[in-house]
This record gives C-alpha cells, sequence and structure tokens, in this order.
C-alpha cells in the first residue's frame, strides 16, 4: 500500500471516532509533546504526527517508534486545547495501522495471541485465574450460573498471575471480608477485561472480548462491578456500554471510602511517610482523586505528602497500553523509563512508602525501585495492604 492509500486509511479510521476529525484542527502548539512521557524519545509527537498526516507521510509514521512509545496516560488528549482524541483514537489508529503494514514488538504480538487464545494476556490456563485465593482463610465464592452476590469481583489479568498483583488482589478479599461485603468471582470462567487491547489499536479483538464478557455476565445475578485494575474499571464502565451493557462499576477504593466510617473503627496507628500515586486510568481519565487520599489519611499515624506532579498532573508508570508487555522494546530507545522517573520523584518528597491503586503500578513502580537503587529506601504498597497491615496492629 503507498502512502497515498496509508493516509486514506487513517483519515476513514479516524472519522469513526466521536471528535475523531479533530485531529484537522490541530493548531500545532506543541503541548502533547512537552506532556508526553516519552517526548524525548519518540520519532513523531502527536504534533508531528498530524504534520506527517498533512505532508501524506503517515506511512514513515507507522514505521518509526512513535506508535509504541505512547504510555496511552491521557496527558497530552486531557491538556488538548483542539480536544484531539490522540489516547482513544490518534495513537491506537497508527498502530492498527502498523501492525497491518509495519512490525509491532514482539511481546505485543505474543501477549495478543495469548488473548486471543487462552483468555489471559499471561498466556496461562485460565483454570490458574483462582489460584490467588490459596491460603486467604477463607472461602472465596466461585460464582455458578443463575447465583447472586452484590457485587461481581472483576480481577482481571494482573491480580490473577502475577505475583505481586495476586498479593494485592488477596488484600482487597480480606478487606471485602472484614467489611462484610457479599462478593464473588468469575474463576476460570473470567476472561482478560482487553483495556490493553483497544489501546494497543486490536479493535475487532477488543469487540470480540467485550461481548464474549457481556453474554458470561448474563449467567449471573449481581448488583455491581467492583474492580481492582483501572484499566478494566474504564473499560467496562466507558468502552461496554458501546455493546449494549449498562452494569454499575465501581473501583474497590470507592467501596472502601463509602465504608469508610466502619473500617476508622478498627485501624490502628502506623509510623510510615507515605506518598500517594494517581493511575492514569483511575484519576485523570476517570476523576477519582479524592477517595483514595481520604482512607490514606484515615489512617492514624501516617504522614502523607503529595508529589510536585499528582491528580490530574500525574506522570505515568509506562504500563499502559500494553507497555508493559513490550518493555524490552522501549528500554532500546528510553535512557530513563516513566517508572524510574517516578519512583525518583516520590523518593524526593521524604516518603518511605510509594502508594498505589494499580496492579500495573506496583509491577512497574518495583521494578524501577531496583534499577534506581532505592531498594531499602523506599516501598511499594497498594492501598489495602496499608489498611490491612493498620488493622493487624490491633489483632
Amino acid at each position: 500500500m503507498n502512502s497515498r492509500e496509508i493516509l486514506e486509511s487513517f483519515e476513514g479510521r479516524m472519522r469513526e471516532f466521536i471528535d475523531g476529525e479533530n485531529f484537522k484542527k490541530c493548531i500545532q502548539c506543541g503541548i502533547c509533546g512537552g506532556s508526553c512521557p516519552f517526548g524525548f524519545y519518540t520519532d513523531f509527537t502527536p504534533r508531528k504526527i498530524i504534520t506527517a498526516t498533512r505532508a501524506e507521510i503517515v506511512n514513515e509514521v507507522i514505521e518509526s517508534n512513535a506508535p509504541w512509545l505512547c504510555t496511552s496516560c491521557n496527558l497530552c488528549t486531557s491538556r488538548c486545547p483542539s480536544k484531539i482524541p490522540i489516547t482513544d483514537a490518534l495513537i491506537p489508529v497508527l498502530r492498527e495501522l502498523a501492525m497491518n503494514y509495519s512490525h509491532p514488538p514482539d511481546e505485543l504480538g505474543q501477549a495478543l495471541t495469548n488473548i486471543h487464545r487462552m483468555g489471559n494476556s499471561f498466556g496461562e490456563s485460565n483454570k490458574k485465574r483462582t489460584k490467588w485465593s490459596e491460603g486467604i482463610g477463607f472461602p472465596v465464592k466461585v460464582l455458578k450460573k443463575g447465583e447472586h452476590v452484590e457485587y461481581l469481583f472483576i480481577v482481571d489479568d494482573f491480580g490473577s498471575f502475577d505475583l505481586r498483583g495476586q498479593e494485592i488482589t488477596k488484600a482487597i478479599a480480606k478487606l471485602f471480608r472484614i467489611l462484610g461485603i457479599d462478593f464473588g468471582i468469575l474463576g476460570e470462567k473470567e476472561k482478560s477485561i482487553g483495556d490493553h487491547v483497544r489501546l494497543a489499536g486490536e479493535f475487532g479483538l477488543f469487540e470480540e472480548i467485550a461481548k464474549s464478557n457481556i453474554n458470561e455476565f448474563k449467567n449471573y445475578s449481581f448488583e455491581k462491578i467492583i474492580t481492582m485494575d483501572p484499566h478494566a474499571f474504564n473499560s467496562l464502565k466507558n468502552e461496554y456500554p458501546k455493546f449494549n451493557f449498562s452494569k454499575d462499576v465501581i473501583h474497590y477504593t470507592q467501596l472502601i471510602d463509602e465504608r469508610l466510617n466502619e473500617i476508622k473503627k478498627i485501624l490502628h496507628p502506623l509510623n510510615y511517610t507515605v506518598t500517594y500515586h494517581d493511575p492514569c486510568y483511575l484519576g485523570r481519565k476517570n476523576g477519582i482523586y479524592d477517595a483514595p487520599r481520604r482512607i490514606i489519611e484515615s489512617i492514624p499515624g501516617i504522614k502523607f505528602v503529595e508529589m510536585y506532579r499528582n491528580r490530574e498532573n500525574s506522570f505515568c508508570c509506562g504500563g499502559g497500553g500494553g507497555g508493559i508487555w513490550y518493555d524490552s522494546y522501549i528500554k532500546k530507545y528510553v535512557k530513563v523509563r516513566p517508572a524510574e522517573e517516578r519512583v525518583l520523584e516520590a523518593s524526593k518528597t521524604g516518603a518511605n512508602v510509594l502508594l498505589v491503586t494499580c496492579p500495573i503500578d506496583a509491577i512497574m513502580f518495583e521494578d524501577a525501585i531496583k534499577v534506581t537503587g532505592l531498594e531499602g529506601k523506599l516501598k511499594v504498597m497498594d492501598i489495602s495492604e496499608l489498611l490491612l497491615e493498620s488493622i493487624g496492629k490491633g489483632v
């Protein structure tokens, strides 16, 4: 396919998205490139990508590192004065074209193949989805068809199969148990929710995943879906309704925040100085900033300090949009990964604990702490783990 045909394909796909044609309104201000975690390393910032469309050289963009050096953090989109849907349309469309006409990172291809074949990005048997619940000390309800619970707990891939993610899943489930929350999981019937698939430009696979999951959900009775992964939360809340899905979806911190008066009664002092990282898809994408902070501030003895970049200006961990799948590809182009930059920023606050509410953040930051020599100085904890420790001090 020649450059003109690729441009026409790009423009045609962009027209299919809400506000997609806004890319033609780009005023070349450069805010996007200045906001981007990879702005210094990418061959084409969003501004330059749009310049390339005007010069009819989109083919050069899809052959470059630009489609893949994007964390889908949504910072450029949130700041764009022309309201161009960079994160949800521009970059995924380029990635779709790159997968069709160029060569995507090998690790990305493997993750997508695993999801298509096995229902999860790890390529594991879905029978292992409940492994996190082993040794938890109480039975975790795996729903049978027609069975009712108040909350369907969607764990997603990293909470199910990654060892660090499993620790966080256990902590959240224990909090649910302590609060008497009626919840259940799908076990081996759960499949990847697919947010990274969508952001990677595999729109057809994402639609297939979403429709399959929605059909599976119909086999059970529940009031709300509760998630631990902000990416799963985002897709279920904002993308699945496009396929006639209408259930309420919440992140676990929202539920804990609602029950804070109950949990405060069993909390005991901890001697930590903590800072909190706003996940891109909990904070900037979905506006949930205050619930995690109220939880942190409810724990006695805790000193809470903010990082310079917080709330809507939070700096990405680098794992979103499939980035966690092809970290080795990113390392070829980047001297300091976003996660490394972020843990150094956290350390400068004087905090000895970096709090997160996303399993991918925990995974990325713990690796970054090793690389930056901060082991023993900065510890990564999910808010659920901090709460459990505070509760345990009184046991």
